[in-house]
């Protein structure tokens, strides 16, 4: 799942490299507009929906905490 979350990423964004990046939305490469797209790509990917409510910074500022929010939809 990771390795997919890197790539969705790379895509939205290639210029960084989110490999490398321990928070997203602090060090500036993703923003509101940026997650918006995210989540709608997620969704697409994985086949599930992102309550409105999880869709907050946190959520979407490391592999890890965008694993954790599509773990937590998926299971809902």
């Amino acid at each position: 799942m990771k390795e997919k979350i890197i790539s969705i990423l790379s895509e939205l964004r290639p210029e960084f490299d989110f490999t490398e990046s321990v928070n997203f939305i602090e060090e500036g490469m993703l923003d509101s507009f940026d997650i918006v797209n995210l989540v709608d790509e997620l969704e697409t990917q994985f086949d599930f929906k992102i309550d409105g409510t999880d869709v907050i910074p946190e959520n979407f500022s490391s592999i890890d905490s965008i694993a954790a929010v599509i773990e937590k939809s998926k299971n809902a």
